[in-house]
C-alpha cells in the first residue's frame, strides 16, 4: 500500500475546545467536516489521550474555531504542543463563551461553530464525534489555515496524537535525505521542527543564511518555545 495517497487528503486546522465541570482547554485538530445541513451537523476527531477529548466525553459539547492562514506558529503551538493538564491554555488568547458552555477562541480565528455530541465512532486511537451545531459565526473574512500551508510554507509539524503524525514524519525525513545543506539542520527534541539555516525564520526576523550556532540565545523554537538546547544536529 502506498501510504503517500494520504498525503491527497485536504485538512484545515482548527482550534477544538470543550469544557467540564467548570474547567476548559483546547487543542489543534485537522479533522473537521460537515456531514449534514438540515439539521447542521459536523465530525470531529480527537485523540482519546488528549484532555480535550476527556472533557468532551464529560460534557458532551465542544467548539470548533477555524484558524486564518496568517495564524503565528506560536499560537498553534500553545494549542498543539503544549498539554491542558499542565497549563492553562484558554488563558493566554481571546474567547467568547457560547452557547453550550464552550469557549469559542477568537484569537486568529476566521469563524466558530459548538454544538453538542449526538453520536460517534470508534477510530482506534480517535474518537469522531458527530456534533449537531447550536450556533455558529463568522468573526472575519480570510483564507483559512490549511494543513498542507501549515507544513509547506510556515514549516510546522504535527503533534504525535495528531491522525497524520507518522505520514508527516516519513515525508520529511525523505525531504532531508533528498538535499544536502552546507549548513547543519537542527530538530526540536520536544515538537520535532526543524531550524533549516537556508530558510531561516522569517516569523521571529532570522534570516535565511543564519547558521543555528549564530541564532540570538534567547531564541526559542516557533512552533513550542523550546530552547536552543533542546534542539539537536539531524544526521
Amino acid at each position: 500500500m502506498d501510504r503517500k495517497a494520504l498525503y491527497d487528503i485536504s485538512y484545515g486546522l482548527y482550534v477544538i475546545t470543550s469544557i467540564a465541570d467548570g474547567r476548559m482547554n483546547g487543542q489543534i485538530a485537522n479533522t473537521v467536516f460537515q456531514v449534514s445541513s438540515t439539521p447542521a451537523k459536523i465530525a470531529v476527531s480527537i485523540n482519546k489521550e488528549n484532555l480535550t477529548h476527556e472533557y468532551i466525553l464529560k460534557s458532551g459539547v465542544l467548539a470548533v474555531s477555524t484558524l486564518g492562514q496568517e495564524t503565528p506558529l506560536p499560537f498553534i503551538g500553545l494549542f498543539g504542543f503544549k498539554s491542558g493538564r499542565e497549563i492553562d491554555k484558554l488563558s493566554q488568547c481571546a474567547y467568547v463563551q457560547g452557547a453550550t458552555g464552550c469557549p469559542c477562541v477568537t484569537d486568529h480565528a476566521l469563524s466558530y461553530m459548538e454544538g453538542k455530541v449526538v453520536a460517534s465512532a470508534d477510530g482506534g486511537t480517535h474518537t469522531v464525534f458527530i456534533v449537531e451545531l447550536a450556533a455558529a459565526a463568522v468573526l472575519k473574512k480570510g483564507t483559512p489555515l490549511t494543513y498542507a500551508y501549515y507544513q509547506e510554507v510556515k514549516n510546522g509539524k504535527a503533534p504525535k496524537t495528531a491522525p497524520t503524525y507518522k505520514e508527516a514524519a516519513a515525508e520529511n525525513a525523505s525531504k532531508t535525505t533528498e538535499k544536502e545543506s552546507s549548513m547543519k539542520k537542527y530538530e526540536c527534541g520536544i515538537c520535532g521542527y526543524i531550524y533549516d539555516p537556508e530558510a531561516g525564520d522569517p516569523e521571529n526576523n532570522i534570516p535565511a543564511g543564519t547558521p543555528f550556532d549564530k541564532l540570538p540565545d534567547e531564541w526559542t523554537c516557533p512552533i513550542c518555545g523550546a530552547g536552543k538546547e533542546d534542539f539537536s544536529e539531524v544526521a
